[in-house]
């Protein structure tokens, strides 16, 4: 599966974006889905998981309550609803995929990516 990460952009603090991550082929409903993010010089990490039905979802503490994720098996698309949005969620934001009923919070479980689309919070 191909996977294409949009939406990024420049927002101040506390205001809103919403990412998408199309996917290609027929498949899509067979993978888990996440959102990770990178800051510059920080490690990846994990941000927001989906099940492959949407029915179970999995957000980090650091987002829990302000992000959302869900997913469009009709659009092959799923997205990440960014509410009330500080400094410290600037980063490149990444979508994985997983063949797997439900997702994991490990880079190293989702053998494909997206390009990353960037995120900048300004205060």
């Amino acid at each position: 599966v191909q996977l294409q990460a949009s939406g990024g952009g420049l927002v101040q603090v506390g205001g809103s974006l919403r990412l998408s991550c199309a996917a290609s082929g027929r498949t899509f409903s067979r993978y888990a889905m996440g959102w990770f993010r990178q800051a510059p010089g920080k490690e990846r990490e994990f941000v927001a998981n989906i099940a492959w039905n949407g029915g179970s979802t999995y957000y980090a503490d650091s987002v829990k309550g302000r992000f959302t994720i869900s997913r469009d098996n009709a659009k092959n698309t799923v997205y990440l609803q960014m509410n009330s949005l500080k400094p410290e969620d600037t980063a490149v934001y990444f979508c994985a995929a997983a063949l797997s009923w439900y997702g994991s919070t490990r880079t190293n479980e989702y053998p494909y990516w997206g390009q990353g689309t960037q995120v900048t919070v300004s205060s």
